[in-house]
């Protein structure tokens, strides 16, 4: 049963995040998390994370319409990487309730067992696509969902049955904190969310927590990981990470076999922010990249007012990043929404229509972090399901029908490749008109206006590249020398006189001149 959220005030928005995924994953309990053993190697091999590594999350899409997103739109545009949903067995619901569908997108959630029989499909057509993806150049990283099993139901969608604390011929109960008797509170559920001895070793809304101490469960888990790994997977995306805990993730991480191209697995691990001292996000960075719940705060709180939702004040995203009390750029998994924070209304979501988009092309422009593109399905309640047959498998994504395919927006796409040319260029010629009009460049090799006025806004901006003749990516690409949209002209002084649209953004690099 999910409990409800309640819209927070600006001011205390950050600080109560963690508490907010929590509550509104509640039947779903799909917390974010994200980390790695030692430093995390960049998804491109590179040293530092804010070059071409960008992420696709493209979430509860099966496996056959993951592998033709790589092929047709990730790899042409330059994604680095794909994170696809939990792949393994899991719950599947044989009756509603009052309060949700029959089949909800958190039941891959609540794994049953480690077998590739999901809602998403099944162990070959996983593989397949994983070959795919990598043959466009993009790496796989995997939803793993490893701190608990299952809260509810008796059958998954491989056939398997079950009860909360005995699934056959894997786990038992002496293999949960629950019937073990580990858990201090009363009906074995976390009531403290800043009790590290609560979000441990007690169950998350009732879901059967591991006791991922033991040296079985962790064999047990890594066998998983490392199956995939085998396949060609690049990395996970830890699932609940916070309440398996440090000395926990750092055993299961020190089982894991190296990648397929040799390299440490990268790893993202969900910890919610506004915990102290152990179970802090702070306290995770040390194994690995974080979620970017604090980023994706500060971006909602700049393009989207309270009191005015039609648009915040991105002026003052001239203080960003570390120098807003962000993580370091290396240890943060950014994102504008996760399916988390889009259904707890904690940040932006395609519902916001062009804000959302706005947010995404800065994020991209920006280059804090290594940043994860969210492409979702529509829904109007916290618990819809993807679109699915009958009997919850979910169908191929159609774009525009029950998807958002944010991943493909023109601006969005085009700014991937303005990403990985700007590397680690830093943010110079800032501009902003003390409200909602902003523009900078990266260095002298890219450039970006973003106008979250209601009215297009005309201006001379001080680009920093050289004279010459630009495509604007956001509206058209670059086809045999010539732009299939717009272009702006930069002079000898690299002064750019340009029109931005409302709610709209101008941008170019080096790699667009024509």
């Amino acid at each position: 049963m999910q409990l409800p959220v309640p819209r927070l005030r600006r001011s205390s928005h950050r600080r109560m995040i963690g508490m907010a995924t929590a509550l509104a994953a509640v039947a779903a309990l799909g917390l974010a998390g994200s980390a790695s053993v030692s430093a995390a190697p960049r998804l491109g091999g590179h040293a530092r994370p804010i070059q071409g590594s960008v992420v696709a999350n493209l979430f509860e899409w099966n496996w056959p319409s993951v592998a033709r997103e790589c092929t047709t739109v990730l790899g042409p545009k330059g994604y680095a990487a794909v994170q696809v949903a939990p792949p393994q067995d899991s719950l599947s619901r044989t009756a509603t309730d009052t309060t949700t569908v029959l089949h909800p997108w958190w039941e891959v959630y609540q794994p049953v067992d480690y077998n590739l029989t999901s809602r998403m499909g099944n162990e070959a057509q996983f593989k397949s696509m994983v070959r795919t993806c990598r043959a466009a150049g993009v790496k796989v990283i995997v939803d793993a969902v490893i701190n608990h099993m299952t809260g509810q139901g008796s059958v998954s969608y491989g056939g398997v049955h079950y009860t909360k604390y005995d699934y056959p011929g894997l786990y038992g109960p002496t293999n949960f904190h629950g019937p073990t008797g580990q858990c201090p509170t009363a009906d074995g559920n976390i009531d403290d969310f800043n009790n590290y001895t609560q979000v441990f070793k007690c169950e998350l809304v009732s879901l059967s927590d591991l006791r991922t101490e033991t040296d079985y469960v962790q064999k047990t888990l890594a066998a998983y990981l490392n199956k995939l790994l085998s396949y060609g997977v690049s990395g996970f995306r830890v699932d609940a990470a916070k309440h398996i805990g440090q000395p926990d993730l750092t055993s299961i991480f020190a089982r894991l076999h190296r990648t397929v191209d040799g390299e440490r697995p990268y790893l993202a691990l969900e910890v919610g922010a506004g915990s102290p001292g152990r179970i802090s996000p702070q306290a995770f960075t040390h194994i690995g990249n974080v979620l970017g719940f604090d980023f994706a705060s500060q971006i909602e709180s700049a393009f989207k007012s309270y009191t005015n939702p039609a648009g915040g004040n991105i002026g003052d995203l001239k203080i960003f990043g570390e120098d807003s009390g962000l993580l370091p750029s290396d240890r943060s998994y950014a994102f504008v929404e996760n399916h988390d924070t889009e259904r707890n209304g904690s940040t932006l979501s395609y519902k916001d229509g062009a804000l959302n988009t706005l947010a995404t092309e800065f994020m991209l422009a920006y280059g804090y972090g290594t940043d994860s593109v969210y492409a979702g399905f529509d829904f109007a309640t916290g618990d819809d399901s993807p679109p699915a047959d009958a009997n919850g498998f979910v169908t191929d994504t159609t774009c525009g029908s029950g998807w958002e395919c944010t991943d493909r927006i023109m601006g969005v796409a085009n700014l991937v490749a303005f990403h990985n040319t700007a590397g680690d260029a830093p943010v110079t010629h800032w501009y902003d008109d003390a409200v909602n009009l902003i523009a900078f460049s990266r260095g002298t090799k890219a450039w970006i206006s973003i106008n979250n006025e209601t009215t297009a806004q005309t201006h001379t901006f001080s680009t920093g590249l050289p004279r010459g003749t630009y495509c604007d990516v956001i509206h058209g690409n670059v086809s045999h020398g010539h732009c299939t949209g717009p272009t702006v002209t930069v002079d000898r002084h690299g002064m750019a006189h340009v029109t931005v649209p409302a709610k709209d953004s101008v941008a170019f690099s080096v790699r667009n001149r024509v």
